[in-house]
C-alpha cells in the first residue's frame, strides 16, 4: 500500500532546512540570555559579547548556506530578528523583582 522507500531516511539529512535552525537557534540563545542577563537597572557585558557572538555566528550560517537563502527566507529571517529586538525591549520594560 505505502512506497517501500516511504521511511527510509537519506544519510545526515534531517529536513529541517537551515533558515529555521538558525532562527530557532537565535530565539533560544536570546531568550536564555534576556532572563539570566538583564537586571533591574543595567545590562551584564557577557550579555553585549554573547549577541556578537552569536551575529557572527548567524553570518557564518548565512554564507555557508547561501543557496538555502532564497527572497522568502530572508524575508522571514529579518522578521525573526525584528521580532527578537522587539521582545528585547518589551522584556526589559517590564517590571523585574529586585
Amino acid at each position: 500500500m505505502l512506497p517501500e522507500g516511504l521511511y527510509k531516511r537519506r544519510r545526515n539529512h534531517n529536513n529541517t532546512p537551515p533558515s529555521v535552525l538558525l532562527i530557532l537557534t537565535n530565539c533560544i540563545v536570546l531568550a536564555v540570555l534576556i532572563q539570566l542577563y538583564t537586571g533591574c537597572s543595567t545590562i551584564n557585558s557577557f550579555f553585549w559579547v554573547v549577541v556578537a557572538g552569536l551575529a557572527l555566528y548567524n553570518v557564518y550560517n548565512i554564507r555557508r548556506n547561501r543557496e538555502e537563502y532564497n527572497k522568502l527566507n530572508i524575508i522571514v529571517y529579518i522578521i525573526s530578528i525584528l521580532l527578537m529586538i522587539f521582545l528585547f525591549y518589551y522584556f526589559s520594560a517590564q517590571p523585574h523583582k529586585c
